[in-house]
């Protein structure tokens, strides 16, 4: 089964966007559930996005240095 890992909502304050810092894993590696995989910035704060399942990483959608919004598609992690 395939999950994806969507950008959260950050909070009403917050902005509704973020920028891809670091991918804390190479696609093909294990990762457990609430595993960093991605750093993310705004303006305002860093933030990292935990793994939402134990799996593979099999798809990176998204590079070091884009922009997304709340709710873009990040990654997929074969369960």
């Amino acid at each position: 089964m395939k999950v994806e890992v969507r950008l959260p909502s950050m909070g009403e304050e917050a902005e509704d966007a973020a920028t891809v810092v670091f991918w804390s894993v190479e696609t093909g590696d294990t990762v457990s559930a609430e595993d960093d995989l991605i750093e993310m910035t705004t303006d305002k704060a860093a933030f990292t996005v935990p793994s939402p399942e134990t799996g593979v990483l099999v798809e990176k959608c998204v590079e070091e240095g884009d922009e997304v919004k709340t709710g873009d598609l990040l990654g997929i992690i074969e369960v």
